[in-house]
């Protein structure tokens, strides 16, 4: 088995396709007007609008509504990421930190709410 995405349903995918767009400085791959992708080695994110979930009904995942998932992105230099990004974020959760493990981490929410976090890992 490999692990291939995690999605993130959404009312608006445009938003979101352009704010991880800034994010992560890549134009997401969009095959749809529905749906939009950021492409790693490691996986994607995928984002999806409603309308791709529709089938499941009651059981569907409600856009704006996750509070237990962080989505981390490992980055060099998470001071530098922060400066780049910092006027263009709405709710900032953690300013860059060290953390008591010794990731450098800044938190902060995408426009539909999700905790996002930045991080690089201790030299050595």
């Amino acid at each position: 088995m490999q692990f291939a995405s995690i999605r993130i349903v959404t009312d608006d995918v445009d938003r979101l396709a352009d704010f991880y767009e800034r994010v992560t400085g890549t134009p997401a791959v969009r095959p749809a007007p529905v749906f939009a992708e950021f492409r790693t080695d490691a996986g994607s994110l995928a984002i999806g609008s409603t309308a791709t979930v529709a089938m499941l009904g009651a059981q569907a995942p409600k856009p704006a509504s996750n509070d237990s998932i962080i989505i981390e992105f490992l980055v060099d230099d998470v001071d530098a990421e922060f400066a780049r990004l910092c006027s263009t974020l709405d709710d900032i959760v953690l300013e860059p930190t060290t953390m008591p493990w010794g990731n450098r981490s800044t938190l902060f929410r995408d426009p539909d709410g999700n905790l996002v976090n930045l991080f690089s890992r201790p030299a050595g």
